[in-house]
C-alpha cells in the first residue's frame, strides 16, 4: 500500500496555484509577524506605503486564503477517494488527518499567532459528512450557504440595527463560512471531475472568467474610493468582493496553466506549493528571524513586499533543490506519518 501521490499522478497546475497562493498569503502574514503594541511604533501608512497598501487590499487581502481553502478543498477528495480505492475507511482517515493538523496547527501559534492551520482543521471537518453526498445536493448546500454569506455581508453594510440577529448575521458574514465555501467549492469541482478535464470544460470556464471580470473591476474601485474616504466598512467590502476575485483568478489560472510552456516555465512554483505545508510554516519562522536582524519595530509596506519577495526567493531555490533528492517535503512527511502511523521512504527514487 503505497499513500503518497507519485509525480506522475500530480496535476502539476494544481501545484502552481498552491504556490502563488502561498506567495499571496505571504504578503498578508508579513505584517503581522510582528505585533503592534498600543502606544508602540506604527507602520508607516504614507506615500508609497499608502499605495502599496491599498493594492494589498485589492489584489490580495483574503483572496488568496480563498484560493489556498480552494485547494484544500480539492485535496479533500483526492485524498478521500484515493484512500476509499485503496480500501481503506476515507472520512475516518481523513478526521485522523484533521487531528494531525490541528496538533501541528496548535504548536504552530507559539511560533506565528495567525497561524491558519488550526481553523483549517477545524473547518475542515464539516467536510466529511458530504463525501458521500451527491454532487447536485453539495451544490445546493453551497448555493445556500453562499447566499446567506452574501446576504449577511450586505446586511452588515447597510443596515446599522438588526437587534438580537447581530450575532447570527455576523457569524453568516464571518471569513470562517468564506474559508468553508471555498472547502465546498474546491471538493465539488474534483468530486465533478472538472478540475482534472479543465480542456473539456474551457468553455464554461471563460464563461465564468469573463462573467466575474466586471465585478472583480467593480470590487477593485470600489475597495479603492473607500479605502481613501477611510471607510468603516472597508473590510465588509473587501469580503463581498472575495468570491467573485477568487472565481476571476482561479479561472483565469486555469485557463492560462493549460498551455503547456507556461505550465513548465512555472515548474519552480509547483515546487513550492508541492510542499506548501512546510513552506507556509517556514515563511514565518523565517520572517520572524529577518524582522529581528533588521531590527524593524514596525513592518510597514514597503517593507512587506521587500521580505516577502526575498522570502519566496529563498522558498523557490530550496523547493528546487529538495525535490531533486526527495519526493515529499519534512513537514508533509510528518504528517503523513501521523496521519497514517507509520515511515515510508521519503528519498526520491
Amino acid at each position: 500500500m503505497n499513500p503518497s501521490i507519485t509525480q506522475k499522478e500530480r496535476i502539476i497546475s494544481l501545484d502552481i496555484i498552491r504556490g502563488i497562493a502561498l506567495l499571496g498569503i505571504l504578503f498578508i502574514n508579513v505584517g503581522a509577524f510582528k505585533i503592534v503594541i498600543e502606544g508602540g511604533p506604527m507602520p508607516n501608512y504614507s506615500g508609497i506605503n499608502g499605495v502599496i497598501d491599498i493594492l494589498i487590499d485589492i489584489f490580495i487581502e483574503k483572496k488568496f486564503f480563498s484560493i489556498f481553502s480552494f485547494l484544500f478543498g480539492i485535496g479533500f477528495y483526492i485524498f478521500a477517494s484515493r484512500a476509499e480505492s485503496r480500501g481503506d475507511k476515507p472520512r475516518l482517515r481523513f478526521f485522523r488527518r484533521l487531528m494531525a493538523l490541528l496538533l501541528l496547527g496548535i504548536i504552530h501559534i507559539f511560533i506565528f499567532w495567525g497561524s491558519i492551520l488550526a481553523i483549517y482543521a477545524i473547518i475542515g471537518l464539516f467536510l466529511i459528512p458530504f463525501y458521500h453526498a451527491k454532487i447536485s445536493i453539495i451544490g445546493k448546500w453551497l448555493g445556500v450557504i453562499i447566499s446567506l454569506h452574501i446576504i449577511s455581508n450586505l446586511i452588515m453594510l447597510y443596515v446599522s440595527d438588526i437587534g438580537i440577529l447581530t450575532n447570527i448575521i455576523a457569524f453568516l458574514a464571518n471569513d470562517v463560512i468564506a474559508i468553508f465555501i471555498m472547502f465546498l467549492s474546491g471538493f465539488l469541482a474534483a468530486k465533478a471531475e472538472w478540475i482534472m478535464h479543465i480542456s473539456k470544460w474551457s468553455k464554461q470556464i471563460k464563461w465564468i472568467q469573463a462573467g466575474t471580470l466586471p465585478l472583480f473591476i467593480g470590487f477593485s474601485i470600489w475597495i479603492w474610493f473607500s479605502y481613501q474616504a477611510k471607510s468603516q466598512s472597508l473590510d465588509t467590502i473587501i469580503s463581498l468582493g472575495v468570491l467573485p476575485t477568487t472565481l476571476f483568478y482561479l479561472s483565469t489560472l486555469f485557463l492560462i496553466l493549460e498551455n503547456k510552456l507556461i505550465a513548465k516555465f512555472l515548474q519552480p512554483i509547483a515546487r513550492v506549493g508541492q510542499m506548501a505545508f512546510t513552506n507556509y510554516v517556514a515563511q514565518s519562522i523565517i520572517g520572524l528571524v529577518i524582522i529581528s536582524v533588521l531590527g524593524l519595530e514596525a513592518v510597514s509596506p514597503n517593507d512587506i513586499i521587500i521580505i516577502s519577495v526575498l522570502i519566496y526567493a529563498l522558498q523557490i531555490i530550496f523547493s528546487v533543490i529538495w525535490f531533486k533528492y526527495f519526493k515529499m517535503g519534512p513537514l508533509e512527511k510528518v504528517w503523513r506519518f501521523m496521519t497514517y502511523g507509520r515511515m515510508s521512504n521519503l528519498k526520491s527514487s
